[in-house]
C-alpha cells in the first residue's frame, strides 16, 4: 500500500483505542463495566447494535455476494426488522421487570438455575464460534494489506482489542462501535461512488439489471433456494427473535439503556437501519461487478471489496476505507469479548462461588475477557481453510443453537406446564439435532436445506421437544418435589 494509507490505517486504530479509553470513564463496579452503570443513551445503543451485529462480515462478504449473484440477500433484512418488532413488544418487557444483569436471568425466574446455565453455557458456546469466524474475517483483509499470513494478522488482531476492552467494559465498546459505524460507511458511500464512475456513470447499472444482478425478491417456494422472500421473512424473523432477544451479545446492550422505553427504540431502530445498511453494500457489490473487480473464481469472494479499495481508490481514502474495515471487526470482537465476560461472571461464577461483590466481579470480569479473547484468537484458527462467505459461514454456526435458546423462550412464556428439566432436555435435543444439519458431523443429514431455515427448524424441534417432555412423567412430579417456578 501507498504510505499515505499506511498512515491513515496506524493513526485511526491508533485513535480508536485512545478514544475507546478517554470516553469510557472510570470502572468502579460490575455494573459499570459490563453495562455502562444502565445510562447510556439509545440512539448510541442503536448504532451499536448495528455495528455489533454486521461490521466486518458485512463490510468485506455481503458485497461479494451481490459482486457473485444478486440482491437477493436484501430479503433477510425483512424478517430482521419483523423480529426485533416482536422482541421489542413480548421479551423486552421482561427483561426490565426488576433488575437482571444477563438475558439468562429471566430463564432462572421462570424454570431455575439449571435452566439459566444450560441457556448462558448454550450462549458462550454460541458466541463463541460464531466470533472466531468474525476474527478470522477480519485478517483477511488485513493479510492483503501487510502480506502477513492470516494467523499473524488474527493474533494481531486479538492483542489490539483486548487493550481498550479490558479497561473500559461495554461503555467503551458503544462509543467505539458509534465512531466505527460511521467510518465504513462513509467507506462505503466512497467505493459505490468510484466504482460507478469506473464502470461509466449510474447508467452502468442498466448492464447490471439485464444480467438479472438486481434481482431483490425471489418468491420461490422452496426450502433448498438460499434466499426466497419467505425463508428471508420467516428465517430472518426467527433468527432476529433469538440474536436480539436471547443473545446476550445484542441483550446486554439493550439492559444498558435508561429504561424500557429506550431499549425499545434502539432496537427497532436498528431494524430500519440494517435494511438500509445492506442496501448501501448490496449496491458496492454491484458496482464493483460493473467495474471488473471481479477477477474470477481464484479471488476469494471476500477479497473483491478490500482489493479494489487498495487498488483503486485514492490514496489516503483507500487507507480509510480498510481502516473502518479493521475498527468495525475489532469493536465487533469486543462485544463479544466483553458479553461473554459478563455471561461467564454474572451466570457462572457469582452464584457458584457465593461472591457477589460488585469490586470483586469487576476484577473477575476483567480477568475473564483475557482469558476469552486467547479462546477466540485460538480459535479463529481452524477457520482459516474455510472457502464458505464468512457472513453465511457465521450465520450457519450460530443458527445450531439459536433455535434452542429461543424455542426456550417460547416455551416459558407459552406453555405453562414445562418444567425445567423440559428446557434443559429441549435445547440439549436441539443442539445435537441442528449439529449434522448445519456442519454435517459426523454426517450432513437434510442436504440442500438452505442455511436461513436452520433457526426455523431449530425453534420446531425445541418447542416440540418440550412440550412433549412436558406431558411425560406428569405423575410422578405431583408426588415427588416440583421444579422451580415463578410468574
Amino acid at each position: 500500500m501507498r504510505p499515505l494509507d499506511v498512515t491513515v490505517i496506524a493513526l485511526y486504530c491508533a485513535a480508536v483505542v485512545v478514544f475507546g479509553l478517554v470516553l469510557a470513564g472510570r470502572q468502579r463496579d460490575a455494573s459499570d463495566y459490563f453495562l455502562g452503570h444502565r445510562g447510556l443513551p439509545w440512539w448510541a445503543i442503536m448504532l451499536s447494535i448495528v455495528a455489533t451485529e454486521t461490521s466486518a462480515l458485512t463490510i468485506i462478504s455481503v458485497p461479494g455476494l451481490a459482486a457473485r449473484g444478486d440482491l437477493t440477500f436484501l430479503q433477510l433484512s425483512f424478517g430482521y426488522l419483523v423480529g426485533r418488532i416482536g422482541v421489542a413488544a413480548f421479551l423486552l418487557p421482561g427483561y426490565f421487570e426488576g433488575t437482571q444483569d444477563t438475558a439468562y436471568q429471566r430463564l432462572e425466574r421462570r424454570f431455575g438455575t439449571g435452566a439459566r446455565r444450560t441457556a448462558s453455557g448454550v450462549f458462550l458456546l454460541t458466541r463463541a464460534l460464531a466470533d472466531c469466524v468474525r476474527i478470522f474475517a477480519t485478517a483477511i483483509p488485513l493479510a492483503i494489506i501487510t502480506r502477513w499470513s492470516l494467523a499473524a494478522g488474527i493474533l494481531a488482531i486479538g492483542i489490539v482489542t483486548v487493550i481498550y476492552t479490558w479497561v473500559g467494559g461495554l461503555r467503551a465498546v458503544v462509543w467505539v462501535d458509534v465512531i466505527q459505524l460511521g467510518v465504513y460507511l462513509l467507506g462505503g458511500l466512497a467505493t459505490l461512488i468510484v466504482a460507478t464512475h469506473l464502470a461509466g456513470g449510474v447508467g452502468a447499472f442498466a448492464r447490471a439489471w439485464d444480467a438479472g444482478k438486481l434481482v431483490t425478491l425471489d418468491f420461490t417456494p422452496s426450502f433448498k433456494v438460499l434466499y426466497t422472500f419467505w425463508g428471508g421473512v420467516l428465517g430472518g424473523a426467527l433468527l432476529a427473535g433469538a440474536s436480539h432477544g436471547t443473545d446476550h451479545l445484542i441483550v446486554q446492550r439493550l439492559l444498558a439503556a435508561r429504561g424500557l422505553r429506550d431499549a425499545q427504540r434502539a432496537l427497532i431502530g436498528s431494524g430500519v437501519f440494517i435494511i438500509l445498511q445492506f442496501v448501501l453494500f448490496l449496491l458496492v457489490g454491484t458496482s464493483l461487478w460493473l467495474a471488473g473487480a471481479d477477477l474470477g473464481p481464484t479471488m476469494r469472494g471476500d477479497a473483491i471489496y478490500p482489493t479494489f479499495a487498495i487498488n483503486q481508490l485514492p490514496a489516503g481514502l483507500a487507507g480509510l476505507v480498510i481502516a473502518g474495515i479493521l475498527a468495525a471487526a475489532m469493536s465487533s470482537h469486543a462485544s463479544a469479548v466483553n458479553s461473554l465476560a459478563s455471561a461467564s461472571t454474572q451466570d457462572f461464577y457469582a452464584p457458584l462461588s457465593g461472591r457477589h461483590d460488585p469490586t470483586h466481579l469487576l476484577w473477575v470480569g476483567r480477568w475473564l475477557t483475557l482469558v476469552w479473547t486467547a479462546v477466540l484468537v485460538a480459535g479463529a484458527m481452524a477457520f482459516r481453510n474455510q472457502n464458505t462467505p464468512v457472513v453465511q459461514l457465521a450465520l450457519s454456526i450460530a443458527s445450531i443453537t439459536y433455535g434452542g435458546l429461543l424455542g426456550t423462550y417460547l416455551l416459558g412464556g407459552l406453555w405453562p406446564r414445562a418444567r425445567e428439566r423440559d428446557v434443559i432436555v429441549a435445547i440439549i435435543v436441539s443442539v445435537v439435532a441442528m449439529t449434522p444439519i448445519v456442519l454435517g458431523v459426523p454426517r450432513r443429514l437434510l442436504p440442500g436445506l438452505a442455511w436461513p431455515w436452520y433457526v426455523p427448524l431449530g425453534t420446531a424441534v425445541t418447542v416440540a421437544v418440550g412440550m412433549l417432555s412436558s406431558l411425560v412423567g406428569r405423575a410422578d412430579s405431583r408426588t415427588g418435589g416440583q421444579d422451580a417456578q415463578a410468574p
